[in-house]
């Protein structure tokens, strides 16, 4: 890296860790408590049902959406279970210690009301496009169709501003945390798996980055419903994979499962003490087992950022509130279930405190984890490590598909249906780029660019909040008394942000 580029690094560094300071953090918490107290817990008094509603195959589902429950929640889920749950919570352990999975959980069960209300929002104010017959919906619309039911803010341009500036930034951070970065992850396990051939370190990569370009065309090519479709079929598999091995680990050490139990509660309220291996734990404070906790919480679910509410506004649904359900789960399945196995693994292991951070963090410590307690070989390599990495390469494929819908919503809304097709070309070429260098640069952007995204999302969610528990309550009546609902869909024409 020289000198202009370490400059950039440290620049985007400094830019990260002002925007994912406390305030940031406090904001995401307090708007989770927020909606949750508005919404009486209905994150908790509502889950089983709501599970039943995603996986459950609902019947003559004859409403306005493109996709069914079921496939709305797989794309979402798609773009979120990745690297994160893998790397995010590994790191979050290594650096604050076991405590660190409760202050993730606290980001997932309060994420959860803030999940709820981003879909609740984004089918109310969904649009249909008059090209496609496809539903568009998300951020960008009910940040501009919304916040303009307030005059003032109306009256200085403000929505169609925020509106506009979510939609770019969606655009881009899809090029990077979406694309690039994965490619670039696949392409390295794949060459590190080969590193004995007879092929180059560069071949290899390239032609890694060729064929997920070829693969991901493929899918991208025929829209939501394709995207939907393959992504109901790999998200479970991928998913079932990784936490049944988890499961297998667990049972296998079901005798230290309660001490493992204790460390996390009992390390979430106090300083945890330095290791004394040589190179071990360097130990964490209170204030920082805090901050890991929530900020890796938050990448990892995606709570509060707006992505989820795009694929929600593509479901077949009769009310808001009903695909809001099944939504919630994303969170809860993501950062409950499986970050929690991840955790579970690496504390059982024990070498989030014998090993050196700064050599074994991220995917690495997860996989090791993973390949110390698993005790068998697959062609020479242990069965563990091979089963993170194969669930690694699935993740970011996933994440590839789904973050380019969200791409390919932000482009639409800004510039029209007639650039998508241009989008999906940058999209594909982008990942091949992505594979053949290294983007140090990346992650730090995405990160800064996810920060900067989640301000005018929030700003939106509070202000809205009022029509969120209003229609919350006219569908639980509904439910309730059998009586029709009294809020109808929200309406406007595709074309009216342009105007």
């Amino acid at each position: 890296m020289d000198l202009s580029q370490q400059n950039l690094l440290e620049f985007f560094q400094n830019l990260e860790s002002i925007m994912w300071g406390w305030p940031m953090l406090i904001l995401l918490v307090a708007t989770g408590l927020y909606l949750t107290i508005m919404l009486k817990g209905l994150q908790f008094t509502t889950l089983i049902p709501s599970l039943k509603l995603a996986f459950v195959p609902q019947k003559n589902k004859k409403e306005e959406g493109d996709i069914s429950h079921f496939q709305a929640l797989m794309t979402a889920l798609s773009a979120t279970v990745g690297t994160g749950n893998i790397a995010g919570v590994a790191t979050a352990i290594s650096l604050g210690g076991p405590g660190a999975i409760v202050w993730m959980w606290l980001t997932g069960f309060l994420g959860m009301a803030t999940k709820f209300s981003e879909a609740v929002l984004g089918v109310y104010y969904r649009q249909q496009e008059p090209t496609t017959g496809e539903m568009s919906g998300g951020p960008m619309y009910y940040i501009l169709h919304g916040l303009n039911e307030y005059p003032i803010l109306k009256k200085l341009h403000l929505p169609r501003i925020l509106a506009a500036v979510f939609a770019g930034l969606i655009v881009i951070a899809a090029i990077n945390i979406g694309n690039m970065i994965q490619s670039n992850s696949v392409a390295d396990a794949v060459s590190n798996t080969m590193r004995d051939s007879s092929f180059t370190e560069y071949q290899i990569k390239l032609w890694t980055g060729i064929i997920i370009a070829i693969v991901t065309g493929a899918v991208i090519i025929g829209g939501i419903k394709r995207i939907g479709a393959v992504a109901s079929k790999l998200v479970p598999i991928m998913i079932a994979l990784y936490v049944g091995s988890g499961l297998y680990i667990i049972i296998s050490h079901w005798d230290m499962v309660d001490n493992v139990f204790a460390m996390i509660f009992t390390g979430a309220f106090k300083d945890v003490a330095a290791s004394t291996v040589a190179g071990g734990f360097a130990g964490a404070t209170v204030k920082e087992v805090m901050q890991f906790g929530l900020s890796r919480g938050a990448f990892s679910n995606e709570s509060g950022l707006g992505t989820a509410p795009i694929a929600a506004a593509a479901a077949k649904t009769p009310h808001p509130v009903e695909q809001a359900l099944v939504s919630m789960t994303q969170t809860f399945i993501d950062t409950i279930v499986v970050c929690t196995f991840t955790g579970l693994i690496i504390i059982l292991s024990g070498l989030w405190y014998t090993s050196d951070p700064a050599l074994l963090t991220g995917a690495a410590l997860t996989s090791q984890s993973f390949g110390a307690q698993l005790p068998f070989e697959l062609g020479g390599l242990q069965l563990g490590e091979v089963i993170v990495a194969v669930c690694l390469i699935f993740f970011a494929y996933s994440t590839i598909i789904g973050w380019y819908y969200y791409g390919e919503k932000g482009i639409n809304y800004l510039a029209g249906a007639k650039s998508v097709w241009v989008y999906r070309a940058v999209y594909v070429v982008c990942l091949v780029l992505g594979a053949i260098q290294p983007v140090p640069l990346i992650w730090t952007i995405a990160s800064v660019l996810i920060a900067f995204m989640i301000f005018p999302n929030l700003l939106s969610l509070l202000l809205l909040s009022r029509k969120v528990k209003r229609l919350t309550d006219d569908f639980f009546k509904h439910k309730k008394t059998g009586e029709p609902f009294t809020m109808q869909a929200f309406f406007a024409d595709i074309e009216d942000h342009k105007k």
